[in-house]
C-alpha cells in the first residue's frame, strides 16, 4: 500500500517560530530518501513555501495556494494550475471595492514567479503581510497597481487580510455568486482578524489532496492540520489527523489528535507509520 502523507504548514508542520524544525527537517528528508511520499498543503505560495522547505526534501509536488496549483520542487515550476473563468477575476475586485476592501491580486506571469498587485492603502496586517514577503525570489509586487487588461484572467488568487466581521461579510457574498471558491479562515497570528482567499470554481486543498494521490499512485492519504482551511482535505482523507494545538472543529473533525507543532508531532507520527510498513 503507498500512503501519501500530507501537512499543512502554519500551526502543523513548521513550529512556534513558523519555521520546519531541524529535526522535522531531518527525519522527513530521510523518510522521503527511502520512498515516502510526503508533502505539504497550504494556503502559502512558491515564494515562502520553497525558502522554508529549503533544508527539507520532498518527492512530491507542493500544493500551494489552497490548491489553486501545485509546486513541482525540482523544476521550481507551477503545475495543475486552476485559474478562473475569463472575466470573473475582474469582477470578484468590483465586489471588494464596494466592500471598502483593497486585495492582493495574485497573477501567473510564468510558472515559476507570480506578480502580486496592491493599491497603495494597507491595513496593519496588509502592511506586515506586505513588508515580509517583498523580497522575496519567487513573486514581485507592484503597489499602486493593477492587472493590466491581459493579465486578469491569469489571476489565480485574490487575498485580504482584516477584520473578522468584514472578511466574513464578504466572504459570504462572494460565496452567494456561485462562480468561484471561498476560504475564510481566523489568522493565527491575531484573533481578530481573518484570511479571505477567492479562487477559481472547484479549488480546496481536497480535490488537490485528491490529484496529487492520483498523481503518486497512492491508494491511502494521511493528511494533518490545524485550522479551518485544512477541514476539506480531513474529509477527504482515509487517516486525518490534528495537531493539539488545533481549532476545536478541527479535532473534532479528526480521526485523531497528536502532539502540538512545537514538538516535531508531524514527523514523529508519520516516521511511526513508516517504521510499522513491513
Amino acid at each position: 500500500m503507498r500512503t501519501l502523507y500530507v501537512s499543512d504548514m502554519d500551526g502543523t508542520l513548521l513550529d512556534n517560530n513558523s519555521l520546519v524544525s531541524p529535526g522535522t527537517a531531518a527525519i522527513i528528508s530521510d523518510l522521503s530518501r527511502h520512498g515516502a511520499l510526503i508533502t505539504v498543503a497550504t494556503a502559502r505560495t512558491p515564494a515562502t513555501v520553497e525558502p522554508l522547505l529549503a533544508h527539507t526534501y520532498t518527492r512530491c509536488p507542493a500544493i500551494v495556494m489552497t490548491g489553486a496549483a501545485m509546486w513541482d520542487r525540482d523544476s521550481r515550476q507551477l503545475i495543475n494550475e486552476q485559474l478562473p473563468t475569463p472575466g470573473v477575476a475582474h469582477d470578484i475586485c468590483r465586489e471588494f471595492d464596494e466592500a471598502g476592501i483593497d486585495p492582493f491580486i495574485y497573477t501567473v506571469a510564468n510558472r515559476s514567479h507570480l506578480d502580486v498587485y496592491h493599491g497603495c492603502t494597507m491595513s496593519p496586517g496588509e502592511d506586515d503581510f506586505y513588508q515580509s514577503r517583498r523580497h522575496l525570489e519567487l513573486k514581485k509586487f507592484h503597489i499602486g497597481a493593477r492587472p493590466a487588461d491581459g493579465e486578469w484572467d491569469r489571476t489565480i488568487l485574490i487575498f485580504s487580510i482584516g477584520d473578522t466581521d468584514r472578511i466574513k461579510a464578504l466572504a459570504d457574498r462572494l460565496t452567494a455568486r456561485g462562480d468561484c471558491s471561498v476560504s475564510c479562515y481566523p489568522d493565527l497570528l491575531s484573533p481578530r482578524r481573518s484570511l479571505l482567499e477567492v479562487f477559481a470554481p472547484g479549488v480546496s486543498k481536497a480535490n488537490a489532496v485528491r490529484r496529487l494521490a492520483g498523481l503518486t499512485g497512492a491508494d491511502r492519504v494521511v493528511v494533518f492540520g490545524d485550522n479551518l482551511n485544512d477541514l476539506s482535505m480531513m474529509e477527504v482523507a482515509d487517516l486525518a489527523v490534528a495537531v493539539d494545538n488545533a481549532f476545536p472543529e478541527v479535532k473534532e473533525a479528526a480521526d485523531t489528535v497528536i502532539g502540538p507543532n512545537s514538538a516535531n508531532a508531524v514527523a514523529h507520527f508519520i516516521a511511526n507509520e513508516e517504521n510499522r510498513r513491513p
